[in-house]
């Protein structure tokens, strides 16, 4: 019965923000951010804590300032979620655009499938639906949602234009059919794993488990690795699908060596457009949580 509660007012969530302008629903969802910023002070709590430990030459007003906006980025992104099912290329056009387009269309051409390093930065959701509406369909690797009726109605709306869903469940069989079949997958790996299916490799000088599943896959397969994050440009006023340069595998012989090297690097290629784009990564997220052996915890 509990379930079929929250589905029922995700469904209505989903439903008005649907109908309405699409401003609206961008508002809506600022407003519905802000209440978390007051409502959920644990959250609060850690994002203030991870950006003390990513930006420490930054003071408390700097930091918080970030945060907050970061929820109102959260807010927009239900907004737009609520929304896609009414895009198409022509509303869209204004709206997003691409940026490296070029990098993904090389990668894909060469024909051993695309692995696209991804994360909570930016409108996720939004990215991979706006690639499968401009020809691109690809397939997520997520996490099940706890709620059976919520997540149906979820990936409904995000595979209406040809995406598909892998479940972390059956992730590695998954990854490798695809990548032979030449497909793109997009993998959200800026999340908190623990051993031995993460690996410990440095994020913002911090040593941070991270799941290596990526590039074992990669190094298996020979699949081309890129960065791309769907991020909002302030100075634009729109949102830009930026795809990165190919990140090269290093291979020296020894598998493991190589899985956490280039772990390492896709973790760093990560880092990086976090640090260009701060307040649209979701620092409520515990991601030093997993310690190395004889660690204390961090929160």
């Amino acid at each position: 019965m509990r379930k079929w509660f929250e589905f029922v007012v995700v469904w209505l969530l989903v439903t008005v923000l649907g109908l309405l302008p699409r401003s609206w629903a961008r508002g809506v969802g600022a407003a519905l951010g802000g209440l978390a910023w007051h409502a959920l002070p644990r959250l609060r709590r850690v994002g203030l804590a991870n950006l003390a430990m990513a930006f420490p030459e930054k003071n408390d007003a700097e930091r918080e300032h970030i945060l907050r906006t970061e929820y109102t980025r959260l807010g927009w992104q239900v907004g737009e979620f609520c929304q896609m099912h009414r895009y198409t290329r022509k509303n869209t056009e204004r709206r997003i655009r691409y940026e490296g387009l070029e990098n993904y269309l090389a990668a894909s051409a060469a024909g051993r499938g695309v692995l696209v390093i991804t994360g909570h930065l930016g409108a996720w959701e939004l990215s991979s639906f706006y690639h499968s509406l401009m020809g691109h369909p690809m397939s997520m690797v997520i996490r099940r949602l706890d709620n059976p009726y919520i997540d149906a109605m979820v990936n409904r709306i995000r595979c209406m234009h040809g995406n598909r869903v892998l479940h972390k469940d059956n992730f590695a069989r998954s990854l490798i059919a695809a990548m032979h079949a030449g497909d793109t997958v997009g993998i959200l790996m800026d999340t908190n794993m623990t051993p031995p299916q993460g690996v410990f490799v440095p994020f913002f000088g911090k040593l941070a488990c991270t799941g290596s599943g990526l590039a074992r896959v990669a190094l298996k397969t020979n699949a081309a690795v890129l960065p791309g994050f769907l991020l909002w440009e302030e100075s634009e006023q729109r949102y830009v699908l930026h795809f990165g340069k190919q990140v090269e595998l290093v291979r020296t012989g020894d598998n493991e060596a190589d899985a956490i090297a280039c772990t390492a690097r896709f973790t760093a290629a990560i880092e990086d457009w976090i640090r260009r784009y701060p307040e649209q990564w979701l620092w409520v997220h515990r991601r030093w949580k997993t310690r190395p052996v004889g660690e204390p915890a961090l929160y």
